[in-house]
């Protein structure tokens, strides 16, 4: 088994809003504390909808670093780095696009989507259709145990777990692949190689679970093994073929309910946005002259909270005491529209000094942000190829 590390990345589209804090960076932070976790940038992702304007990803990966950086995520415990200073993820991209079936490009959901929602832009292009597979390949060049997604990205993480699937059935038929998992069972010694026999039985035999998961405890509590010996050795006790490529779980987050000042969702096309790092006087402006519910024309008039746009907003960042304070309030006329933006304003405000004060650092000395990517991708690139290694051979590329 592979370690349970995490996987995840955004699109470089400069400064991020509060929707991303909320939707994503919140996440990631708790993540962070919980598994080995790899962020990355996907700049060539951005290049498969905006390849026409290129020459902004620059300077939109260093603002959304900082951003990340901001929010609390720390390059001690997280590899930060961009996904075009790994190349193996175009070559795996390349090997897994050999073996993966046309028409499972053409069913993901957001494929049509997107080209019905970006009819501005010419998306009859390969990349576009093979950014599904791109995807996989970033995730599966880490063998990620978790990929955190929201509901619609769903079908992305069950594609991946098709290709991961195909790819291990096509190229997991090693030749003596027998032959070689009993050899590594003898590297166990006598006793441990014993137990590992009886709890492949167990599994195979009665479908005992707990059998399993002793199996694999075994095999990667054994330091004298080398990766392709623990990697047999876990296909022969589940009774399958060598696991090149690990299938990732899909690691439900909740949805960002962070709404734009609009009432929309915050997101930059709707330009109904609050920047992490936005100026307080600007943050104030956009929410004192956010619409509020139209029954209340006159600060007289009761209204409905639920009909209101600010509402939204005290769910994200008010307690129960001050949501009741806005329902009694509101519903009574006993408070203005006013008097209810302004416990938001400033929890925002507030909100807003943590990222401005960890983000100041990087502003003042640009080369700490790129020491820290450049440290990422040659960390994470380390796991590429091994990865690659284990790869090229399984496909029968690895002659000289």
């Amino acid at each position: 088994m592979f370690p349970d590390r995490v996987v995840s990345g955004m699109r470089p589209t400069g400064a991020l809003h509060l929707g991303h804090y909320h939707g994503a960076l919140k996440n990631w932070v708790r993540l962070q504390a919980e598994y080995p976790c790899l962020f990355f940038v996907a700049d060539w992702h951005a290049l498969t909808t905006h390849y026409e304007s290129s020459e902004v990803i620059e300077d939109n990966i260093w603002e959304m670093v900082i951003d990340w950086l901001a929010a609390g995520i720390d390059p001690e415990e997280s590899v930060l780095f961009i996904q075009s200073r790994v190349p193996e993820h175009a070559e795996l991209m390349v090997l897994l696009s050999m073996v993966t079936p046309l028409g499972w490009l053409e069913r993901v959901p957001t494929y049509k989507d997107q080209q019905e929602k970006l009819t501005d832009k010419d998306l009859s292009t390969y990349g576009f259709l093979g950014y599904p597979l791109l995807q996989a390949a970033d995730i599966l060049m880490y063998r990620a145990a978790f990929v955190p997604v929201g509901e619609d990205q769903v079908p992305h993480i069950e594609l991946t777990r098709e290709v991961a699937r195909r790819f291990n059935h096509l190229f997991g038929r090693e030749a003596g692949f027998d032959d070689k998992a009993r050899e590594a069972i003898r590297k166990l010694g006598s006793k441990r190689a014993r137990i590992y026999q009886q709890m492949r039985t167990a599994y195979q035999e009665q479908g005992d679970d707990h059998a399993l998961e002793r199996g694999r405890e075994l095999v990667e509590q054994s330091q004298n093994l080398s990766l392709a010996d623990r990697e047999r050795l876990f296909g022969f006790l589940e009774g399958s073929r060598r696991i090149i490529l690990s299938e990732p779980q899909a690691l439900l987050t909740e949805a960002s309910r962070m709404p734009g000042i609009d009432g929309q969702k915050m997101s930059k096309s709707y330009q109904n946005t609050i920047a992490m790092r936005e100026d307080p006087a600007s943050v104030e402006k956009k929410i004192r002259t956010m619409p509020t519910d139209p029954a209340r024309v006159r600060r007289s008039d009761p209204g409905d909270p639920e009909r209101c746009p600010v509402w939204e907003l005290h769910l994200v960042y008010s307690d129960e005491r001050r949501r009741e304070w806005v329902q009694e309030g509101c519903r009574s006329a006993g408070i203005g529209c006013l008097d209810c933006k302004q416990p938001v304003i400033d929890a925002i405000i507030e909100e807003q000094k943590g990222f401005i004060a960890r983000a100041q650092p990087y502003l003042d000395d640009p080369s700490l942000v790129r020491n820290i990517v450049a440290d990422g991708c040659e960390r994470a690139r380390k796991i590429a190829i091994e990865t690659m290694r284990d790869v090229r051979e399984a496909v029968g590329l690895d002659y000289e």
